[in-house]
């Protein structure tokens, strides 16, 4: 039995099949439904949990080579948020949302959390 890092079985599976530049969507909670990748829904109720939870969680066992996320993050968002990924992530590039969401299928898979942060979407390339 599992009893430290992520417990979630299905999360599990999905991140062992990530490989070098394969990349994972942390989405939010309104972000659209993509049929064609898998999805874990881990939402429970507002913000529980969060992008920026997942990332924490993710991190000490997930290399990420690169970070993308809408630029309309920082239209929306207060400097605290946009700070608090950046800690998390060595590089964000962004990118008009439209542009963003054209990377979404090529993704291993998807990962929705309870988000409520405007455009607080990820996509990770592992490194």
């Amino acid at each position: 039995m599992l009893r430290t890092g992520i417990l979630n079985p299905r999360i599990n599976s999905l991140l062992s099949r990530v490989r070098h530049t394969n990349t994972l969507v942390i989405a939010d909670r309104g972000f659209p439904f993509w049929p064609q990748i898998e999805t874990v829904d881990i939402t429970l109720v507002d913000e529980v949990p969060t992008v920026l939870q997942v990332l924490e969680a993710l991190v000490p066992n997930f290399i990420i080579g690169k970070a993308w996320m809408a630029a309309e993050f920082r239209e929306h968002n207060p400097p605290e948020l946009m700070q608090a990924f950046a800690r998390m992530l060595p590089s964000i590039e962004f990118e008009p949302h439209v542009e963003f969401k054209l990377r979404v299928p090529a993704a291993i898979g998807l990962i929705r959390t309870a988000g409520t942060a405007q455009y607080s979407n990820v996509i990770l390339e592992s490194a």
